[in-house]
């Protein structure tokens, strides 16, 4: 048997991938980030699929499930919001799974940061105003950030930053960004992308709290900074110019 960890996506039951949905209808088993998978998603199971929501579960509790199917021979769905890649908890999982020797693959799916992208209908990268884009974070109740990993720090470069869990701290990230960006650069919060009741707010450092909280918005929201996010008079990209030679090998995106 083998443990499949797949990316749900953001929200909407069809941006799951081909792959995962086919996996999904393959598995005797499926575990399920709890509220954050829509049912519509879950019937994709076999009928005679065991549903376990891991909203209230450990991690202990977690493997346990997974260790017990791979002792039954069952092959495991083991859902994930978003991309596995990217603030899942699947690596704890993997080294638990290493260690009792059992198998697993990874199905990616759509992150929340580009499907909040593609709603705000905004590329985060650029010609000429940003080419690199930052994924991270801000302090709360969950795991302490490393060393050196902080938004003064990111800040400094001025690249886009798409921060995840940090809409009830939008306090310290504008404080905290505002020195490197300005109180006018840039800022849009996408909450909920994809999903029933799915809010944008756009404006700039220096408003954007102000908005955020006549919104309501409390959960589940992405935050992007930068000048990408407003760009209008940049050059074409290099990609499809007439100047280039085609006879060469394409350039890289």
């Amino acid at each position: 048997m083998t443990v499949h960890f797949i990316g749900a996506g953001p929200g909407a039951a069809d941006l799951i991938t081909v792959r995962g949905q086919t996996l999904l209808g393959h598995c005797q088993v499926c575990l399920y980030p709890g509220s954050l998978t829509p049912t519509e998603l879950l019937a994709h199971c076999p009928d005679d699929a065991r549903l376990v929501d891991t909203a209230d579960l450990t991690l202990d509790q977690i493997v346990d499930e997974l260790i017990a199917a791979h002792e039954r021979g069952d092959d495991v769905a083991r859902l994930c919001s978003g991309d596995p890649s990217i603030y899942s908890a699947v690596a704890e999982q993997m080294r638990r799974l290493d260690a009792a020797g059992v198998p697993y693959d990874v199905v990616p799916g759509v992150p929340a940061f580009a499907a909040a992208a593609a709603v705000l209908g905004r590329e985060l990268t650029v010609p000429t105003v940003g080419q690199s884009v930052i994924l991270t974070r801000t302090q709360a109740r969950s795991t302490s950030m490393p060393d050196g990993e902080n938004l003064a720090t990111f800040g400094a470069s001025g690249a886009t930053l798409a921060l995840h869990l940090a809409i009830n701290r939008i306090e310290q990230v504008v404080d905290e960004l505002v020195p490197h960006y300005g109180a006018d650069c840039p800022v849009a919060v996408v909450a909920r992308a994809s999903q029933p009741g799915e809010q944008v707010v756009r404006g700039t450092l220096g408003d954007i709290v102000g908005q955020v909280r006549a919104a309501g918005i409390t959960r589940a929201a992405m935050i992007f900074v930068g000048a990408v996010l407003a760009a209008e008079n940049f050059p074409d990209s290099f990609l499809y110019s007439a100047t280039r030679d085609r006879s060469k090998q394409p350039a890289s995106l």
